[in-house]
């Protein structure tokens, strides 16, 4: 989580709604594509893990998107 003086901070996506465009992209095959295990998708989906640059950045580049087109502070 990132502090701010006055407001507190999450980082969240839509890295779930971002894979179903591509309809026949598993988490497990996102997971491959990237470097990473299926539990590690599943915990981005949900907001539980936080990931490095490479990742996030990996992760856009394979989705055809931006990083912040995925991950933004909520």
């Amino acid at each position: 989580m990132v502090y701010n003086m006055d407001n507190q901070y999450q980082l969240t996506n839509i890295l779930k709604e971002k894979r179903k465009e591509l309809s026949t992209l598993t988490q497990d095959d996102l997971g491959k594509l990237v470097g990473c295990t299926r539990q590690t998708i599943i915990a981005l989906e949900q907001n539980k893990y936080n990931p490095s640059l490479y990742l996030a950045l990996n992760l856009a580049k394979v989705l055809k998107s931006s990083v912040d087109e995925i991950f933004f502070l909520k």
